[in-house]
């Protein structure tokens, strides 16, 4: 099977954050299927294009058995909404040409991950020009999540995005959901038949985990890095307005005094303001790191004792899976989970840890404290979680399951 796969966000092989598709599209090749990318220049929480993409438009890459073909994003991107938007669809721009014009032969599948909702026009598009059918993947509920977080406040763009979701759902062959809450929303109030939808979640990573657990010296990297001494709870993950980080500084003053230290890693439009408001407030138990591989933040995971998933509070993330939740379980890590709804449902099933009330700094607080004084715990929640992801988020599994699927059409 030949597949194309339409991915603004697909990671550099150094790059961090979340690899769920290039741990899929490795699964695919291995299976035989030949694989092409089209991809952005730009990474999601970066604020400028890498060196070698600056001044061209395209160029073609091999990450591993991959061909990955880098299409240009503006690089406005993270600069305000309007860039972000440019930045959408610059790329969209891009994509288009690269699939018409870059891109050899033909295709069984074209397959398109969002967000962002716009890179839906490409698959439309290669899909009618190409007659090969599109699959269209939901990440997050768009414009719905945008919307909730501020991010999206004019009347006209909302009622013009709703309208072009309608028109995308429409044409796809097959959706893809990676929750089951998207699921129920999707056919209760989009109107999306039942059985046009599939269900391939997000997974835990054990390729990298599995090697790490047993050669790695979590203990010593934690005195390497000067915190043996400490209970270090560690955020990985995106510093945006929909992860809404003021909660883990508003916690950290709570716990002033307290040997405990809040760990930060990654990157975003939130990250300066972060910084700047830790250092007015005299937060010397907060810590931000710059984003690193998927490899090295696993071990700042495993040299840690709690992971820490938080978003905003709003209604639309009662409906996702955090990535980053399956990080911690794949390093046998506990959780600490400010995100209601199917979050908190799998983690409460899994028994991996302990849910605390979003944007509540107390509750946060004490369940770090009640971490820290319940090492028997904080064990038993971590193997909880890793077995559980073992027996239903593996993700060389879920990328063979998914394949069956796009076979099928």
């Amino acid at each position: 099977m030949r597949i194309l796969v339409l991915h603004q966000y697909f990671l550099e092989d150094n790059d961090p954050g979340a690899s769920r598709f290039n741990e899929m599209t490795k699964v695919w090749s291995s299976q035989g299927h030949t694989v092409t990318v089209l991809a952005g220049m730009m990474h999601y929480n970066g604020h400028e294009k890498y060196p070698e993409y600056k001044g061209i438009h395209f160029k073609r890459k091999m990450q591993g058995p991959v061909e990955v073909w880098r299409c240009h994003v503006s690089e406005q991107y993270n600069k305000s909404f309007i860039g972000r938007l440019w930045g959408y669809f610059s790329f969209v721009f891009s994509s288009l040409w690269a699939g018409l014009t870059k891109v050899k032969g033909s295709y069984d599948v074209i397959l398109v991950t969002s967000p962002p909702l716009f890179v839906g026009i490409t698959g439309v598009l290669l899909s009618w020009f190409k007659r090969t059918p599109f699959v269209f993947e939901i990440r997050d509920l768009w414009p719905e999540s945008a919307i909730d977080t501020g991010v999206v406040t004019n009347k006209f763009i909302i009622k013009m995005a709703y309208a072009f979701e309608h028109f995308i759902y429409r044409k796809a062959k097959l959706i893809n959901v990676l929750t089951p809450a998207f699921r129920t929303t999707l056919i209760e109030k989009k109107g999306v038949p039942s059985e046009k939808i599939v269900f391939i979640p997000n997974a835990a990573d054990f390729s990298l985990s599995d090697e790490l657990l047993n050669t790695f010296d979590a203990a010593a990297f934690k005195k390497e890095l000067g915190q043996e001494n400490l209970f270090v709870v560690t955020y990985v993950g995106a510093h945006g307005v929909a992860n809404h980080l003021d909660q883990l500084l508003d916690t950290a003053e709570l716990l002033r005094g307290e040997p405990i230290l809040i760990q930060l890693i990654g990157d975003g439009m939130e990250k300066k303001r972060l910084v700047e408001e830790a250092r007015k407030r005299g937060l010397d138990n907060v810590l931000f790191r710059d984003p690193v591989p998927k490899k090295e933040v696993f071990k700042y995971i495993l040299a840690s004792d709690l992971g820490a998933s938080v978003l905003k509070k709003v209604d639309t993330f009662k409906t996702i899976y955090s990535n980053k939740t399956f990080d911690y379980m794949s390093c046998q890590r506990p959780i600490l989970l400010a995100i209601d709804g199917v979050s908190r449902e799998l983690v409460e099933t899994a028994q991996c840890g302990l849910f605390v009330e979003p944007e509540n700094p107390r509750s946060i607080a004490d369940g770090i404290l009640y971490y820290r004084d319940h090492p028997e715990r904080r064990i038993q929640d971590g193997a909880n979680g890793f077995a559980y992801a073992k027996n239903h988020f593996d993700r060389d599994v879920l990328a063979r399951r998914y394949a069956e699927y796009l076979s099928n059409l």
